[in-house]
């Protein structure tokens, strides 16, 4: 949001300096982004005379000036039609920039003639796009009267950032009023007295989409002249990046950014029949007044008459309506819009406006029908005829229902902020900002003003009192404790986390951080049972639209994408959450491993036999990090009865009795050629949540016990029958 302070004091009467306001913006939380003095750009612009004018000997179109500036005379080179002995005109010096051109001039020869600076048009200076001539001031200024003073440059830009919550100062006046409950200034009051109308408007509005448009208030106004706005309208817009185009135009500007209360102006003559405003369907076709052409989307809030779709309300108007040089009776619009419906269709249909900015985040309803009365009077102080008539105010609709009663402790700001503020000052504050307080005894009942419309509970309240009376006056404390070291807050689960992270690096496998979610095709390949609770209702790709039920699938895409770049041989983890169901239990936290490709790469200087990934490999790492997750990974059983997404017959589950603790083994052949990866790969999940919790023993460790025998190795065989497994043969032996 930018602003001079210039204008802003055409709200805020005050003495403070640029910097305390400035300072005390920022306090507040309309925090300062840029302070510009604008005057500084044109400090070296000055009124100058051209005291003579002859023609270049070797060129037609190019003259020599004798040009007389406040400490001398000096001689330009100027190819200006209008440049003629006697004229006053803006002289740029040598070593100037010159934003126009974003040169900086320096002393040069042209066609022979040496020229020292220049005469400046109005696009030079970035003042118009007129550069047929050079500017030319009026006889009044004396020779060395700075350029700033004569456009009005001399001010100061102000920009701050708001959040969205800040719809209100999205206006100068309502920055004006914050200011002013700040205690640094005085609200100045200005004129929302009714302007009467003297006949019946022949244009009526209906509305038929009530939830999108609330209200609307139109008016007809006759006999009015589109003249080129006056200097001090075209200034104050041109401050704050604005370009004027003609007084009806920048009147609703103003409006926009003076009192963030956008309206649209309609010429009246285009209008046919009535205006009716209603949901718009898809597909309907406006070209735009941003010189671009939308088709709606479903639902969009549409302005139209006989002829279709003439606006889209709240966002942005239509040519077909619009005012021009010979606009002689317009119609007024000054409207309440929903916001999320503003919000939606501006998004859908990707258009951005200053309208849109505001409508979106919540305009005052209640200055709907003063902000008509304003406008109106603008109107016809600037384009007014003797003729000039206007017609009593159309209203369709009725004000959205926006008053409400809060429930105000005061000790809950210092419960909240940790500082004591008097009861009687918290009132104080709140009344200043406009807010309505009957003190019940031990309760406030605090009703927001209509331009807050983000003030809902109690600890807004406290925002605003704490923002005002001074976030600087909260006295620091510091985090450090005084006492005794504090047991450690990392759960075991944690713990147990952060272990496994370094076993799998210590592994050589590379840990990645990947999306919790993938698309519903592939996640129903990895144990998803197509819950409507996972999947994602706005996601940000359509191909990302399910909750990951493992973190296999995403490695293995990660590994698909190194492979296509010619790294097949990549070795991944990932530490992270997986999804079952909504329920709260229904999330586990998993360590994930995968290898792809080759286990020992090809090299001249390698004794070793190349072989792929296998699901051995990915069993010692599953052993690893359960050693490491502190797990009695020796004890563990091995069954045959991994997840259907492994190779059934090159995969395995650890289990402690009942309680699985990792799973392991191949990718199916199936989902990797279903995911077109050709490269073999293996991975593993240790389910952390099921690493049973150490026991706890004495710190002293037992004797060592040292057998009096000699070491003794004998191979010993067994028939056994084929359905006996190598589990079981192992613990029959360590039995």
């Amino acid at each position: 949001m930018k602003f001079t302070i210039n204008w802003l004091k055409n709200h805020l009467e005050t003495s403070a300096s640029d910097e305390e306001i400035c300072d005390v913006l920022t306090n507040i939380g309309l925090e300062l982004e840029e302070f510009e003095d604008v005057s500084k750009q044109y400090e070296a612009f000055k009124v100058a005379l051209i005291e003579s004018a002859e023609k270049h000997p070797d060129a037609d179109k190019l003259k020599i000036c004798t040009v007389k500036t406040e400490n001398s005379t000096t001689q330009v080179v100027c190819g200006a039609p209008n440049a003629r002995a006697g004229m006053k005109g803006i002289f740029a010096p040598d070593k100037t920039y010159i934003p126009g051109l974003e040169i900086t001039l320096k002393k040069t020869k042209i066609r022979g003639i040496e020229s020292n600076g220049m005469m400046v048009s109005e696009r030079e200076m970035c003042l118009s796009d007129e550069h047929e001539g050079i500017i030319e001031v009026e006889d009044k200024y004396e020779i060395g009267t700075a350029m700033a003073d004569i456009y009005g440059f001399n001010d100061k830009i102000i920009e701050i950032g708001l959040t969205p919550n800040r719809a209100d100062c999205a206006g100068v006046r309502g920055i004006a009023r914050d200011l002013a409950a700040a205690g640094l200034g005085k609200l100045k009051p200005q004129d929302e007295s009714p302007v009467a109308g003297t006949f019946k408007s022949p244009i009526d509005v209906k509305i038929e989409d009530s939830k999108g448009c609330p209200l609307f208030y139109g008016r007809l106004i006759k006999n009015i002249k589109n003249v080129p706005s006056p200097d001090w309208l075209q200034n104050m817009l041109k401050s704050v990046g604005l370009r004027p185009i003609s007084a009806l135009v920048d009147i609703t500007n103003l409006m926009t950014m003076d009192q963030a209360r956008p309206l649209h102006v309609y010429d009246a003559d285009k209008i046919k029949g009535n205006i009716i405003v209603k949901a718009t369907k898809a597909g309907e076709k406006l070209d735009a007044l941003d010189d671009k052409s939308y088709e709606s989307v479903e639902n969009m809030v549409g302005i139209t008459d006989d002829s279709g779709l003439i606006g889209f309300g709240g966002i942005i108007g239509g040519t077909s309506t619009c005012c021009d040089d010979d606009t002689v009776n317009l119609f007024v619009e000054s409207a309440y819009f929903d916001p999320m419906r503003i919000a939606r269709a501006g998004r859908d249909a990707n258009i951005q406006s200053d309208a849109r900015y505001r409508f979106e985040r919540g305009v005052d309803p209640e200055f709907t029908l003063a902000g008509m009365d304003i406008a109106t009077r603008l109107i016809l102080e600037i384009c007014g005829t003797d003729n000039t008539e206007i017609s009593e105010i159309v209203k369709a609709g009725d004000e959205p229902e926006y008053k409400r009663t809060i429930k105000f402790n005061t000790d809950f700001t210092k419960k909240l902020c940790g500082v004591e503020v008097e009861r009687a000052q918290q009132i104080q504050i709140l009344e200043n900002l406009g807010f309505e307080v009957v003190d019940n005894g031990d309760l406030l009942s605090v009703s927001p003003p209509s331009w807050r419309g983000d003030i809902e509970g109690q600890a807004d309240l406290v925002e605003e009192v704490i923002r005002i009376y001074g976030f600087d006056k909260i006295e620091p404390v510091s985090v450090r404790g005084d006492k005794s070291v504090t047991s450690p807050a990392e759960t075991q689960k944690l713990c147990q986390a952060r272990s496994a992270r370094a076993a799998m690096a210590a592994a050589g496998l590379s840990e990645c951080v990947t999306w919790s979610f993938m698309p519903k095709s592939l996640a129903k390949h990895f144990g998803s049972n197509d819950n409507a609770a996972l999947t994602l209702c706005n996601p940000i790709s359509s191909e990302l639209d399910q909750m990951r039920p493992s973190i296999l699938p995403n490695l293995i895409e990660a590994a698909s994408r190194n492979a296509d770049k010619g790294f097949s041989d990549v070795d991944l983890c990932e530490v992270g959450p997986v999804f079952r169901s909504a329920k709260p239990d229904g999330q586990n936290y998993i360590a994930a491993g995968l290898r792809a490709g080759k286990k020992t790469p090809r090299h001249w200087a390698s004794d070793q036999v190349e072989r792929n990934v296998d699901a051995y490999d990915v069993k010692e790492d599953a052993m690893k990090v359960l050693q490491a997750c502190g797990a009695p990974a020796g004890n563990a059983q091995i069954s045959n009865d991994a997840s259907e997404y492994y190779h059934p017959g090159r995969s395995g589950v650890l289990r402690l009795g009942k309680n699985i603790i990792a799973q392991f083994g191949e990718i199916h052949p199936a989902i990797l050629e279903e995911m077109g990866i050709k490269t073999p790969m293996a991975g593993f999940e240790i389910f952390i949540e099921n690493i049973p919790a150490p026991r706890k023993k004495g710190t002293a460790k037992s004797l060592l016990q040292i057998s009096q025998f000699q070491p003794l190795s004998r191979d010993f065989a067994f028939i056994v029958k084929d359905n006996i497994s190598a589990n079981e043969v192992i613990r029959a032996a360590k039995n």
